[in-house]
Parts: structure tokens; sequence; C-alpha cells
């Protein structure tokens, strides 16, 4: 199962919509985009386990000087993967990109999983 790009739910609804403070920092939006495919993958009857492959795509925060944030988007992905629970790690590519679709979106993720 190939699962296009996802992009972070909104963290605070205040926030201008096109702005960083209304998804979060890298980890808050890593998690909310791992959690969005972790809800799109249990409805195909998946889990995280399953995924094999991943590509993230980071841009640089500003809060970074316009560097991408590694460590934020570890801590939002060790919540889901190589856990306790969900032991599994999928091989992946972390880049940095100039933008994404929104100028708020510090994190977009695209996965492949494969059905036991």
């Amino acid at each position: 199962m190939f699962l296009s790009g996802t992009v972070p739910p909104v963290a605070d609804p205040q926030a201008p919509k096109d702005s960083v403070a209304a998804y979060g920092d890298t980890r808050t939006q890593t998690a909310g985009v791992l959690a969005s495919i972790e809800k799109q993958l249990r409805a195909l009857g998946l889990g995280m386990g399953d995924v094999v492959k991943m590509q993230a795509f980071l841009v640089g925060d500003p809060a970074k000087g316009g560097r991408m944030d590694f460590a934020g988007f570890m801590q939002g992905y060790t919540q889901f993967f190589g856990t306790r629970e969900q032991p599994n790690l999928p091989v992946r590519s972390a880049l940095q990109v100039a933008a994404l679709a929104n100028p708020g979106f510090l994190v977009e993720i695209e996965v492949t999983a494969v059905r036991p």
C-alpha cells in the first residue's frame, strides 16, 4: 500500500492557517502526521508495524536558523517506531526541502506498507 504525502493537522486553530504556530514545531507536526498515517493504515487493516519505507520531507525551521529539526522529527518518530509495543523500523529517508504546500508545514511524510 502506498500512502501519499501526509501533512500535519492544525494544532492551534486560533493561529493563522499559513503559520508554523497553527501546526506546531517539528516534533508536534511529526507526531500529528504519523497519527494520521496510523489512522489511514488502520482503515486498511494495517498498522505502523507494516510500514516498510518512509520518506520524510522537512522544511528548515525558522526557530532553528533555517535548518531542519531532525531531533524534533526523531522525538515524534520514536513515539510510533522502535517502541516496545511496535518495535519495527522502516527504511527511511529524511530530506530538507525548500518549502511545502503551506508555509506553516514543516513536515510531510509518505509511507509504503505491506500486508503481512
